[in-house]
C-alpha cells in the first residue's frame, strides 16, 4: 500500500483513497506515539495527517529502505524523522489546512479499538512502547474483524460475538458449559467451534503479519514480539 501511494503520481483520486486506507489502518499507533512525545491532541491530529501526507508523496520510501526490517520498524523510523523535521511540522502548523484527508470521526468509526491502556501505567512508558502496543492491537483487531466478517457470511455472527473473547485465552480458562447455555448448543459443539475459530484466527494473524515483514521466516518472530507487547499492556 505504501508503494501504491508512492506510485500514485498525479492521480489525485487514487492517492486520496490509498492515503485514507492507510490512515484507517495505522493511525492509532502513529497518533499514540505523537501524543506521548508531548504534543497536544489537536497538534497530534495535524501531525498524524501530515505524516500520512509524507507517506503519500513517497518520502517515507526515500527515508528508509523498505526491503530491510519490519514494516512496523520502517514506519516508526520514518515517523521519528518526520517529527524531527521542522519543515514537516510547518506543513501541519495550520489547523484545518490542506493536510486533513478524512475526519477523525470517520477514522474512529472505521477502526474502533477495544484496547484500553491504563493511564497510570502508560505514563511511564516510552513512546516507542506505546507505538508497539497500539500496532499490535491494530494487527489483532484487523484479524478479529476479518474473522467476524467470515463468520457473518456463514450465518455465525452470534457465535463469533459470544466466543471471540476467548480465542486468546488458555483452554483451562474457557468455560465451555457457560457458552453452551448461551448459544443453546452441546458443549462438544462449543469446543469444536472454538477450536475452528482459533485455528482460523491464527491463520488470519499470520496473514496480517506476513504483509509487514520481508521474509516468511520472520513472521513467527514478529508475532512473538507483538504478543509480548500486548501481554505487557495487560
Amino acid at each position: 500500500m505504501v508503494l501504491s501511494c508512492a506510485d500514485s503520481g498525479s492521480d489525485e483520486e487514487k492517492a486520496h483513497k490509498a492515503l485514507a486506507e492507510l490512515c484507517k489502518i495505522y493511525w492509532r499507533p502513529v497518533f499514540a506515539f505523537i501524543c506521548r512525545q508531548g504534543h497536544s491532541v489537536p497538534d497530534a491530529q495535524d501531525l498524524t495527517q501530515g505524516f500520512f501526507v509524507m507517506v503519500l508523496k513517497g518520502q517515507m520510501l526515500q527515508r528508509a529502505d523498505p526491503g530491510r526490517g519490519r514494516f512496523r520498524s520502517l514506519v516508526l523510523r520514518a515517523l521519528q524523522d518526520f517529527l524531527r523535521d521542522a519543515a514537516a511540522k510547518r506543513l501541519t502548523r495550520k489547523r484545518g489546512g490542506d493536510v486533513q484527508i478524512v475526519s477523525w470521526d470517520e477514522w474512529t468509526a472505521e477502526a474502533p479499538s477495544h484496547l484500553s491502556i491504563p493511564p497510570n501505567e502508560s505514563e511511564r512508558w516510552p513512546a516507542e512502547r506505546i507505538f508497539d502496543v497500539r500496532w499490535a492491537a491494530t494487527v489483532v483487531e484487523r484479524a478479529l474483524s476479518r474473522l467476524g466478517e467470515e463468520c457473518e457470511k456463514r450465518g455465525r455472527r452470534r457465535v463469533f460475538d459470544v466466543l471471540s473473547g476467548c480465542l486468546g485465552a488458555e483452554r483451562e480458562d474457557v468455560c465451555y458449559s457457560k457458552f453452551s447455555k448461551t448459544l443453546g448448543i452441546p458443549e462438544a459443539s462449543v469446543k469444536r467451534l472454538v477450536h475452528q475459530m482459533r485455528k482460523r484466527y491464527r491463520s488470519l494473524l499470520r496473514e496480517e503479519v506476513a504483509q509487514t515483514v520481508e521474509k516468511p521466516d520472520e513472521i513467527d518472530d514478529e508475532l512473538r514480539y507483538l504478543c509480548a507487547a500486548l501481554s505487557a499492556a495487560e
